[in-house]
């Protein structure tokens, strides 16, 4: 788990008892989840971050979360993705990222979204987590927006996994041995503001111990966010945190992905790509999701959309919209950021659904209605997606979806409903 020197193993031998290893992991993790976990999957070499894939039978958006776990379970089982007892219970879901910062559950939300991950996958489906400006910002030790519960949170963390090398220190293990000398001189070192990069930091052990577990190749971002891409092409819609503008396009969106895991992974946290760093980053664009319609680069977005194969909408998070969902350049960018959490705007609850890749609803916990301009009348009608039942699995979820205009079905022919709360 821990960086290993030179003169260490780096993993346990193989009659370390698996038993106790797998208690000591489970406890830990339960207590930072503050619930049920996910089992911890052995380390490998990570898989390139997901660039694109095929439509679905449905799917799910959910924008910024940012550390609040109540509200996401409530957006999530208004999407009817997970029941009563927090169980998976859609297809596949994309998330568009800020899961970090301005809430207090950061880690049991990490974990939350972890979990499901792995219940989705074993149901046939997905779960896709997408990494936003406020991901990269802590991986790069930024921590301006994080709550005071928020950074505290990562000293109990440290705590956990100070006392799991220990554990597995005392029963034989010398690699954990190893990690726990090393772990008591990281957190010295960034105590002390030895670590690199980190110098703005008074001496503080909640700051020492959120550089350990976010820095690039740390514990947390090592496990939660390195996998996850920036940009994801699901069907005919373009997800994305920020916005995917030409210079994205020139450069290449697998690239992005493939570029910013390998700096999460081992980089520095004071070299951060270029193409997360400014107004134009993929993460912190606003180009498209401007109250105001003509600030809105309507323009660039037909030509990004053109260039993508494939894409016809994009959806977009990152910028609250006060009145909720909405569409803008007639249809083609769905912006789904509502302030869900109370550490920014404490907004309701709301998600974007997608239908056989071509339907776009928005649901609320009062009503269901469609998001896409219905007018003017359009001739063509969209061919419907064979519905797939994957192991009685059907629904799909996403963090950030969109619809072009040409594909919109009129909001006369949708029933509003009552969504549970």
């Amino acid at each position: 788990m821990w960086p290993s020197t030179a003169a260490a193993p780096s993993s346990c031998p193989a009659d370390f008892p698996q038993l106790w290893h797998s208690f000591v992991n489970t406890l830990v993790d339960v207590l930072h989840a503050q619930g049920p976990a996910a089992p911890r999957q052995p380390q490998a070499p990570q898989r390139p971050p997901p660039h694109v894939l095929p439509a679905v039978p449905r799917l799910v958006a959910i924008g910024d979360l940012h550390g609040d776990l109540r509200k996401a379970r409530r957006a999530f089982r208004l999407a009817g993705l997970i029941d009563e007892q927090d169980r998976w219970a859609g297809g596949t879901t994309t998330v568009v990222g800020d899961l970090l910062d301005r809430g207090d559950q950061e880690l049991p939300l990490l974990f939350f979204l972890e979990r499901l991950q792995g219940q989705a996958a074993a149901a046939g489906g997905a779960l896709h987590v997408l990494n936003g400006n406020h991901e990269t910002m802590n991986v790069a030790g930024q921590f301006r927006y994080v709550t005071h519960r928020g950074m505290h949170s990562f000293a109990d963390w440290l705590h956990g996994h100070t006392l799991e090398t220990a554990l597995k220190a005392k029963c034989g293990c010398q690699a954990a041995a190893s990690g726990l000398r090393q772990l008591l001189r990281q957190q010295q070192d960034h105590l002390h503001n030895r670590g690199p990069g980190h110098h703005q930091y008074p001496p503080n052990p909640a700051a020492a111990a959120r550089i350990l577990a976010l820095q690039p190749g740390g514990e947390v971002t090592r496990r939660f966010l390195a996998p996850n891409p920036v940009v994801l092409q699901v069907g005919s819609t373009l997800f994305v945190h920020g916005g995917v503008l030409r210079q994205h396009v020139d450069y290449g969106l697998e690239r992005i992905n493939r570029e910013t895991q390998e700096w999460m992974l081992k980089g520095s946290a004071g070299e951060k790509p270029r193409f997360l760093s400014g107004r134009g980053a993929v993460v912190w664009s606003r180009h498209y999701s401007a109250a105001a319609a003509d600030r809105c680069d309507c323009g660039q977005l037909a030509e990004v959309l053109g260039r993508v194969p494939g894409a016809q909408r994009m959806v977009v998070g990152h910028t609250i919209q006060e009145g909720g969902i909405n569409s803008a350049c007639q249809g083609r960018v769905l912006r789904i950021d509502v302030g869900l959490s109370r550490g920014c705007g404490n907004g309701s609850p709301e998600v974007l659904e997608i239908v056989n890749d071509s339907v776009v609803r928005r649901l609320s916990e009062s009503q269901q209605e469609n998001v896409v301009p219905a007018e003017p009348p359009y001739q063509q009608q969209p061919k419907p997606v064979p519905e797939q039942k994957p192991q009685g699995q059907v629904a799909a979820a996403t963090i950030a979806s969109t619809q072009t205009p040409e594909l919109a079905r009129p909001a006369a022919a949708l029933q509003n409903r009552q969504q549970p709360a």
